[in-house]
């Protein structure tokens, strides 16, 4: 899934259920903990807040 990303072909990612299926089909391509986090923000821009909330429910 390493894909080079221009920032400006970046989507926003600010509503929970976005967020909450971005983190599940990264999660199938095994991606986990900081490294979730790292492979999300090069992929999108993304509401911190909602998906440290999103991660912090997940574990």
């Amino acid at each position: 899934m390493e894909e080079f990303v221009e920032d400006s072909m970046k989507r926003r990612l600010t509503e929970t259920v976005d967020i909450v299926t971005a983190v599940s089909i990264l999660k199938s391509y095994g991606y986990w903990g900081d490294e979730l986090i790292v492979a999300i923000t090069r992929i999108f821009y993304v509401d911190l807040d909602t998906l440290n909330e999103v991660v912090a429910e997940a574990a």
